[in-house]
């Protein structure tokens, strides 16, 4: 059973929850605990590394986009107090997501003949401009084929981002977090190099609904047993969680007992 869900986004970056909204959201899907971890940001009204909110535990994280060399990978710290210098990375890469948001919006109006609506602003992700083609009506009706067609890596309208190195945001993540971790692993063009990245880290995102609601795998190659040989090889911290960037929580997540090591870690930072 999923006590607790650790890789949820709000309307911070590209969710669609608003923060009051995920406490009574996690009660109601039998969860202890979530993780707010939004792509290159830190949430504004999560005061402390750690709260409560209506008996449910919050987890002030982040999910932090990085560039391995020969591919690019997610890292999520959790428990995170901010530094400075993260604080003015987030604002470097907010500003280039705010242009490459505009670069992205103006491709798919150029090319469907439609006016989307949705404005580029900080937190905007790809998810928010796929979810504004479908309320277009632009002959798309679903997120998923958006992304295949038009905005996924290398699609006619992808627009990549300026994006710290693996090192550095590895660095910046270890003086801000109480635990940092690969997200996703499995998700990579390369799930094998993905965990080669994992040894240098606190932690392994084990458990994932890959293959739910487009939460594309590795097609076949491997497995998620083979993410938790790796954490169990080298000592890590798992995590796990559903990446929900819709409603839906508790689709993925990590056990009473598995969770117990993440608090134990995240106690400091209380």
């Amino acid at each position: 059973m999923v006590a607790a869900d650790l890789h949820v986004h709000t309307t911070n970056s590209d969710g669609t929850f608003r923060l009051p909204e995920v406490a009574p959201a996690a009660r109601a899907a039998g969860l202890d605990a979530v993780a707010i971890t939004d792509h290159d940001r830190v949430h504004p009204d999560l005061d402390a590394p750690v709260v409560t909110r209506d008996d449910v535990t919050l987890i002030h994280g982040i999910e932090l986009r990085v560039d391995a060399g020969d591919q690019r990978v997610d890292l999520l710290g959790y428990g995170v107090r901010p530094t400075e210098t993260l604080e003015a990375e987030i604002d470097r890469l907010q500003r280039d997501r705010v242009e490459r948001g505009r670069a992205i919006v103006d491709c798919l109006e150029s090319r469907l003949g439609v006016s989307l609506p949705v404005d580029p602003e900080p937190g905007l992700g790809r998810p928010d401009i796929a979810r504004a083609v479908v309320a277009s009506d632009a002959d798309y009706d679903e997120i998923g084929t958006v992304f295949d067609d038009l905005i996924g890596d290398g699609d006619p309208c992808y627009v990549a981002r300026d994006i710290p190195s693996f090192d550095r945001g590895r660095e910046l993540l270890a003086e801000a977090c109480a635990v940092v971790g690969l997200a996703h692993p499995l998700r990579y063009p390369d799930p094998d190099a993905a965990l080669e990245l994992a040894p240098r880290l606190d932690a392994l995102e084990v458990a994932y609904p890959y293959g739910a609601r487009g939460h594309t795998g590795s097609n076949g190659r491997l497995g998620p047993e083979a993410v938790r040989t790796v954490a169990e090889r080298h000592d890590l911290i798992v995590t796990g969680g559903s990446d929900a960037h819709d409603r839906s929580l508790g689709e993925a997540g990590l056990t009473t007992a598995e969770y117990e090591r993440v608090v134990a870690e995240l106690d400091g930072s209380r």
